[in-house]
């Protein structure tokens, strides 16, 4: 009778992330939503979440983006603006960041708040990382594996609103 506990663990890792499951059209989704503290971006239409995709953030992830170079990842409410078929990250998303609230935190410490924020795959010239092997690393950017980014793009318009929380 050790067959129904098998079965129910097979169950369990075939439902688990990061194991291969059948490709299933994903559509279209209206919302992202990035969970910095969770490390996780969520595909979003209507209230039913559509995916999950582990993320690297920027360099010092806790907090908002006070300003350019500052190595954290933005915080708020954003669209996606532009894509970039053409990054060094595989493919890239680009973020309507900054938003008037960023640009007056920037402006009042005399900074730039900059402007190059993206969801991105995982850099061009490093064919082996993976996302289990890359803890955060950009320099302010959402990274995610190259198969996650391919989903994503294909997923999401521009106009996309991105919800990045803490």
């Amino acid at each position: 009778m050790r067959v129904l506990p098998l079965l129910i663990a097979i169950g369990i890792l075939s439902a688990s992330p990061g194991l291969a499951a059948p490709a299933q059209p994903l559509g279209k989704a209206d919302l992202i939503v990035v969970l910095k503290q969770k490390r996780e971006l969520l595909l979003i239409r209507g209230h039913r979440i559509l995916r999950r995709y582990a993320v690297a953030l920027g360099l010092h992830p806790a907090g908002a983006k006070h300003w350019q170079g500052d190595g954290r990842t933005p915080e708020g409410t954003y669209v996606i603006d532009g894509r970039v078929p053409g990054s060094g990250y595989h493919l890239a998303l680009h973020i309507s960041y900054p938003g008037p609230d960023d640009q007056a935190r920037a402006s009042a410490a005399h900074r730039s708040a900059g402007g190059d924020i993206m969801i991105h795959g995982m850099p061009n010239w490093y064919d082996d990382v993976t996302m289990e092997m890359a803890p955060d690393w950009t320099k302010g950017c959402i990274a995610v594996s190259n198969d996650a980014i391919e989903e994503i793009w294909d997923a999401v318009d521009d106009g996309t609103p991105i919800e990045i929380r803490p």
